[in-house]
């Protein structure tokens, strides 16, 4: 066993030790303990401390501060699968070996040009055994302790924002390279993905409109159930009714696509990150603020898709009408009724979906990632699916009591409560099961919604010529 230390020279005084590794409760086996001693010049000191705190972040799984012989040996596992995942990347010719011509054909694809002097530079960096080639062994030794935050090779295969529209928009948007951001690839990737948005909220339409009428018409004394309410709306307005509010949910997925983006990409900036990539708290905040901006900016049209779903046939003659006579009756606020629980449920929304697809994409690694980080197309989808369901279960009352807030002016005789009031008049009258009214076709919806959205995402892409990975 070796224990790292560093000695950094003090004028006047004996060189400083400080210990890297703790030794503390080893195996008897491990014991005596031999010391590694590395002199560095004092100005390095600062590169040494960094690095010494991103190996500790990375390994640290107690949080205490510090690295224990069981936490190191987990993160130099952990760290060699994803040193040989990007080993693989770069192998253009699965030769089992990295020359100059490959080094530079992989950074052109991140967005870096470089000359074949600079490659040959880094090659020269790793290679032992002077043959100007990088071999396994080699890549590894040089890598190991140095800790990797984001690997883009990884992050690109699992992209999933754009691609899996369940018509709640509230997932925090994608990471987009340099490269794609200079040859347009990434609107082509926004356009590829409202296309899918609209057919697939198209599509599932009709489950959308019957979870609005549930969640204000059904109580305990006037059960709404699957059957009744798609016969209920057939009834009242004929097949043609089911799409009702479906021209507004469309419209919408292009601005605050937009707008999410944008916000996204200046937050980034703002929170000082350098990276191209970002970790997941980080993704969290950036991706919750860009939310929250996007909503904000599109929230009226929020209102207006909640009415025209509620409305009788012959109601309104079309969405302008709808938004002319709610600004005549009801005033400006109107349109922001329900946007506090709205602003609320991005956050919960957000993180358990992000937690759960990273911890699913994370599984996924560890456990089948032997050759490439590409997980497939099942594998995406079914990680898409259960991370989307999993975030609207957590913030579906927060989205309950913002479609009721909307709906109240259209209630004969009801009275115009606030988000706290009227999550205490649900519990009261309808109990906890009242808070997820809706729920049922809701869920109905996330399989076929992912599902189409992939289908036509796909096809968009090879139209609008976005490269497959």
């Amino acid at each position: 066993m070796l224990c790292l230390c560093l000695y950094v020279p003090v004028s006047n005084s004996l060189p400083t030790e400080c210990e890297y590794f703790e030794s503390n409760s080893l195996p008897a086996e491990f014991n005596p303990l031999f010391k590694l001693s590395v002199v560095l010049p004092s100005q390095e000191f600062n590169t040494y401390r960094n690095w010494r705190q991103k190996i500790v972040k990375a390994g640290d799984k107690d949080l205490d501060g510090q690295l224990d012989f069981e936490e190191f040996v987990h993160y130099l596992r952990d760290h060699e699968k994803k040193l040989r995942l990007v080993f693989k990347s770069l192998d253009k010719k699965n030769d089992g070996r990295i020359d100059s011509q490959e080094i530079m054909q992989s950074l052109r694809d991140l967005g870096v040009h470089i000359s074949e002097q600079q490659a040959e530079k880094i090659l020269r960096s790793m290679d032992k055994n002077g043959t100007m080639t990088i071999d396994w062994n080699e890549w590894r030794d040089y890598h190991l302790l140095h800790p990797a935050d984001n690997i883009p090779e990884i992050i690109l295969y699992w992209k999933h924002s754009t691609i899996f529209d369940v018509g709640e928009s509230l997932m925090v948007p994608d990471e987009f390279t340099a490269e794609e951001k200079k040859t347009g690839m990434w609107w082509r990737h926004l356009v590829a993905g409202g296309g899918a948005g609209a057919v697939s909220r198209t599509c599932t339409a009709p489950l959308d409109r019957l979870k609005v009428l549930m969640q204000v018409h059904s109580s305990r004394m006037n059960t709404v159930c699957i059957a009744s309410g798609f016969s209920q709306m057939i009834r009242e307005g004929g097949v043609r009714s089911l799409w009702r509010g479906n021209g507004i949910n469309v419209l919408k997925i292009a601005p605050e696509s937009a707008i999410k983006f944008m916000a996204y990409e200046q937050i980034k900036r703002l929170i000082g990150s350098n990276q191209e990539t970002l970790g997941i708290l980080e993704r969290l905040v950036a991706g919750s603020l860009a939310g929250a901006i996007a909503q904000s900016s599109i929230y009226p049209m929020e209102v207006l898709k909640t009415r025209l779903a509620l409305g009788k046939t012959g109601q309104y003659s079309g969405i302008a009408d709808c938004a002319k006579r709610i600004f005549q009756k009801e005033g400006l606020a109107a349109f922001y009724k329900g946007y506090i629980p709205n602003m609320l449920g991005i956050i919960p929304y957000a993180g358990i979906d992000l937690a759960v697809y990273e911890t699913l994409k994370n599984s996924w690694l560890q456990t089948y990632a032997t050759d490439s980080a590409d997980p497939g197309v099942f594998v995406l989808l079914a990680c898409g699916t259960m991370s989307s369901t999993c975030g609207q279960l957590a913030s579906y009352p927060l989205a309950l009591v913002r479609t009721r807030m909307q709906a109240q002016a259209t209630l004969d005789g009801a009275p115009q409560m606030t988000m706290s009031s009227l999550f205490r008049h649900i519990l009261r009258t309808e109990g906890a099961m009242g808070l997820y009214r809706g729920l049922a076709p809701n869920f109905m919806k996330v399989i076929p919604a992912v599902s189409i959205s992939y289908v036509v995402y796909e096809n968009l892409k090879v139209t609008l010529g976005v490269q497959s990975r």
